[in-house]
């Protein structure tokens, strides 16, 4: 059997080199009210998708609300002066086109998909999300791992509270859009089958009589940078299994570390055979998807680890990732293993371009990270060049194993006594409030 096993294992075609990649041709320019544009003309099919971007999102908006960015993103697209909604779905229908729109912590974006219903439908509607989200047990990790992690800075604030919502006047919305949605704040970003210097006349057509300059953000307070390991539980009642959240502190896309550290973590657990998964689901079957991930937001970024797992295993899990992490900060990475995680990471990578969206993406993503001109076509050497001492020195530097701040989410009668295992214990219960 075991012979048999080389011999398939033999048999495997070896990889077939790397196809280079056919950029498109890309045009910057700005309009005559300051919108910067971004053209990328790609003649593979008769469509273009386009996106407009406002460099302003939920946490700008903190100081009025909660969720108010995304709440107004939403309502936005329900009507103009001119047209109701169901005239400008109608209007989309005749032309085949879609149209949606939806914040985050540090963007407003209007993009493809379906418009609908008014301010207060909109409300109830976000009303009922923040309802159903609230009782689900990784949102719950999240909350308390990013109140943890920023403190009193506006990242700390995942989603708003059911009273939050429904505080919402349309006054709170009226301020944010015309405070973000400027042309000085802007990004229009198309790509397609176009001739760039028609589009771009088009576009001043469109855009041109617009005005409004980029505004003038508050300033946040500095994140919490706990120190420590700590563990902070999140009573469910009755909960079946557990969800396990730990993170710290690491850095944003703008820093020139990002390579290293997206490597490391695809070495950890950012891929599917990545040693996290090999470990805890492969080998001992304690959860289904363990990850972990890089979380880049505009200001700070953090890194996180993330495993739904049984009950009876909530601390041999912990104890297992807590292993990867220490191994991969004490040991190199053997080059076979490294060899294998830069194919991957080169040809997801390579993936991401092969659609009009996913080259949108990573061309919003150069631009609103404001990285350079030349990030996308260098960016696979880059990952080739690593060495197992370069990533060996990033987990060292951003795998912060003695301050990784932990988060569990069950059923505390059945988890209190494995959390207490890895730190001084802190437990709440789902709606944020401290239990003794």
């Amino acid at each position: 059997m075991a012979t048999r096993a080389v011999e398939v294992a033999n048999g495997v075609p070896g990889l077939a080199p790397e196809r280079a990649v056919t950029w498109p041709k890309r045009t910057k320019a700005r309009l005559s009210n300051g919108l910067e544009v971004i053209l990328a003309e790609a003649h593979s099919i008769p469509k273009f998708h386009g996106e407009l971007f406002f460099r302003s999102g939920d946490a700008a908006a903190m100081h009025r609300a909660p969720g108010l960015a995304e709440m107004t993103a939403t309502v936005v697209r329900t009507g103009t002066t001119k047209r109701a909604s169901r005239k400008i779905e109608e209007d989309l229908r005749r032309i085949g086109a879609d149209l949606s729109s939806g914040a985050g912590a540090d963007t407003s974006a209007h993009e493809a998909s379906f418009p609908e219903g008014e301010f207060e439908r909109e409300r109830r509607q976000k009303l009922e999300e923040v309802k159903l989200e609230r009782t689900q047990p990784g949102f719950l990790a999240s909350e308390r791992l990013r109140k943890v992690l920023f403190g009193a800075h506006p990242y700390a604030q995942v989603s708003p509270s059911e009273a939050q919502v429904a505080a919402y006047k349309r006054e709170d919305l009226r301020a944010v859009y015309h405070e973000f949605y400027t042309p000085g704040n802007g990004l229009l970003l198309l790509v397609g089958d176009f001739d760039s210097s028609e589009m771009l006349k088009t576009a001043e057509k469109v855009f041109g009589k617009w005005t409004g300059k980029k505004p003038d953000g508050p300033a946040a307070a500095a994140p919490a940078n706990p120190r420590g390991r700590r563990v902070y539980l999140v009573h469910v009642s009755g909960a079946v299994q557990t969800q396990i959240l730990t993170g710290c502190g690491a850095i944003t896309r703008k820093h020139p570390d990002w390579v290293k550290l997206g490597l490391t973590n695809s070495l950890y657990g950012g891929a599917f055979n990545s040693r996290l998964v090999m470990n805890i689901r492969e080998d001992k079957g304690y959860t289904y998807s363990p990850r972990s991930g890089v979380n880049a937001l505009r200001q700070h970024g953090y890194f996180s680890v993330s495993a739904a797992v049984r009950n009876d295993v909530v601390a041999a899990s912990l104890t297992e990732i807590f292993y990867e992490m220490d191994k991969l900060r004490s040991l190199p990475v053997p080059e076979p293993e490294l060899a294998d995680a830069q194919n991957y990471l080169s040809g997801v990578f390579s993936m991401g371009l092969a659609t009009q969206d996913g080259l949108l993406s990573q061309l919003s993503t150069v631009a609103l990270n404001e990285l350079p001109d030349d990030y996308l076509e260098t960016y696979r050497q880059k990952v080739r060049a690593l060495t197992p001492q370069d990533l060996l020195e990033t987990a060292r530097k951003y795998l912060d194993s003695a301050n990784m701040q932990i988060v569990i989410v069950g059923d505390r009668p059945q988890i209190e006594s494995q959390a207490a295992l890895f730190g001084e214990l802190e437990i709440f219960d789902a709606q944020g409030s401290r239990l003794e």
